[in-house]
């Protein structure tokens, strides 16, 4: 990120809201999951509000990864790598991923052969639930269908979520 004349340029990422405001806690396991509750979030360098900010994301629902904690602030990676430290109240528990294929199929049932319902394109974001053997049931606004893990950023390989 660059700097011109003392201010940090804060870059923004678009998108539609799948998910409610919620705290995140997750208890004192890291990692895990979590998602992007607020209409705008902002990424700092370090965990406090004195620490510059690196990113301003306004799109809930965004899966991250959160890696450490420290008091009320979570370090979160997102999709593309980028890390830094978020405060916790800005993220939900809620899991949800983001498609990573060009046309990810849902389908009828957790099957390479079951009937296709709908086609999610990259960058969809979609709440996550049922996931075992390598499929997760996916919904994005009321579409639901399962979809392969491999084609999503939010669930770990071979992960089963409830």
């Amino acid at each position: 990120m660059k700097r011109a004349a003392g201010f940090v340029a804060v870059a923004l990422v678009a998108g539609s809201a799948l998910v409610g405001m919620a705290g995140a806690a997750s208890g004192d396991k890291v990692p895990y999951w979590a998602s992007i509750a607020a209409r705008e979030a902002i990424m700092r360098t370090g965990p406090g509000p004195n620490y510059p900010a690196i990113w301003k994301y306004t799109r809930p629902g965004l899966p991250v990864k959160v890696v450490a904690r420290h008091e009320h602030w979570r370090r979160v990676v997102e999709q593309d790598g980028t890390e830094g430290w978020m405060n916790g109240i800005l993220l939900s528990e809620d899991r949800t991923g983001v498609v990573t294929a060009e046309a990810a199929p849902m389908r009828d049932a957790p099957d390479a052969a079951a009937r296709i319902r709908w086609r999610a394109e990259r960058g969809v974001i979609g709440k996550v639930a049922h996931c075992a053997d390598g499929w997760c049931e996916f919904e994005v606004t009321g579409r639901t269908g399962y979809i392969e893990i491999a084609k999503l950023w939010g669930v770990d390989s071979g992960e089963t979520v409830n």
